[in-house]
């Protein structure tokens, strides 16, 4: 079998009970699982979540606590749980493995995702397992990437992998209520809709934070990477073995026209924007079809303030092309609209250079 780099987000619900402690059969069932795609030749990442329900019986709360300190405390008894247990199973099938707690910041900035992919790169290198969550005992604002389904998808675009495996309490996506007895699977996606999401609202579980809706944001987030994206469950050492093989219970997304984003312009694609810029027609159809870069002159209007080096969406009137890393600050652009490329005196003549440009 090709090697392959695959991610395995598993959730709250499928680690714990329903008193929110640790299942260990769940938990071997899944490290098994893991070991299994490890022993086939592929390199695994693991994306847990569990951190909170794990640890707030620990702290006395008799459910998972509402508040930013109760969550934070709750993650740092958890967290710590988790990892023991992770590594004590894994080391059962000669495995190792490494904790990375990652912040939205750890992928809005430039240089910290740029470590990050070469921290990962080297794990991977020497046949480490990363086991990933957010950092919540440190998180000034909830949870800030929502939930783990959306930290899955960076990472998966992050380091370029080939499957993304989301493991939940419902097997894949439904036309309606999967609680609704007439209600049907869906085995296949080739994109997330408006209609899809929809559909989707409303399904979680009580220990976790994020539910369908959550997941197939997610989904299209590593979907527009070029990450292949499975959403359902599973259990036995060859769960995940079947997943990879076209056998898996649940839902499949997956859309050969989206390839992967080389590491810039990966960035480019997930970092908040700063700003919007407003172009032409004919500026429009020149990096649209033609792959050239932004000039000034095609700009008419601005909207926000930004710096040189961040990242703008860019429109055609009211339609959102792309976006792309500025070579102007918002006050140097906003003296250069409707002088011609010529006139203006900088160091850069693009204010998005085609390398630096991702399509939406």
């Amino acid at each position: 079998m090709e090697k392959k780099r695959i991610v395995v987000k598993i959730g709250s619900s499928s680690l714990t009970n329903p008193k929110g402690e640790i299942d260990h059969d769940k938990l071997q069932d899944h490290i098994s699982a893991l070991s299994a795609l490890k022993q086939e030749g592929h390199d695994v990442l693991l994306v847990s979540s569990g951190a909170v329900a794990a640890g707030f019986r620990r702290l006395g709360y008799s459910s998972r606590p509402v508040t930013l300190k109760g969550k934070q405390a709750a993650a740092a008894v958890g967290q710590s749980l988790l990892i023991q247990y992770y590594s004590e199973l894994f080391s059962k099938h000669d495995i190792h493995t490494a904790q990375i707690l990652l912040t939205r910041t750890d992928f809005s900035k430039k240089e910290r995702y740029k470590n990050a992919y070469a921290t990962f790169t080297e794990l991977l290198e020497r046949d480490i397992v990363p086991i990933i969550n957010e950092n919540d005992t440190v998180s000034v604002s909830e949870l800030t990437f929502g939930d783990n389904d959306m930290l899955s998808a960076l990472v998966s675009g992050l380091i370029h992998a080939d499957h993304l495996i989301i493991l939940t309490d419902i097997n894949g996506l439904y036309d309606i209520n999967p609680k609704n007895p007439n209600a049907k699977q869906i085995h296949y996606l080739t994109a997330i809709t408006d209609e899809s999401l929809k559909i989707a609202a409303g399904s979680g579980s009580k220990l976790g934070t994020g539910g369908m809706q959550s997941k197939l944001i997610a989904a299209r987030t590593a979907l527009q990477s070029g990450v292949k994206v499975f959403i359902g469950n599973g259990k036995g050492e060859k769960k995940l073995i079947d997943v990879i093989n076209g056998h898996g219970d649940g839902t499949y997304i997956e859309n050969e026209q989206h390839t992967p984003l080389p590491n810039p312009k990966q960035w480019i694609s997930i970092t908040e924007v700063s700003g919007k810029i407003y172009i032409d027609n004919g500026a429009a159809e020149a990096i649209l079809s033609k792959g050239k870069s932004l000039l000034p002159a095609g700009i008419y209007k601005l909207e926000g303030v930004f710096r040189k080096g961040d990242v703008v969406e860019v429109y055609s009137e009211n339609q959102l092309l792309g976006r792309g890393e500025v070579h102007y600050s918002s006050e140097e652009l906003a003296q250069a609209l409707g002088k011609r490329t010529n006139e203006i005196v900088t160091t850069s003549i693009e204010v998005i250079h085609r390398d630096k440009w991702v399509r939406i």
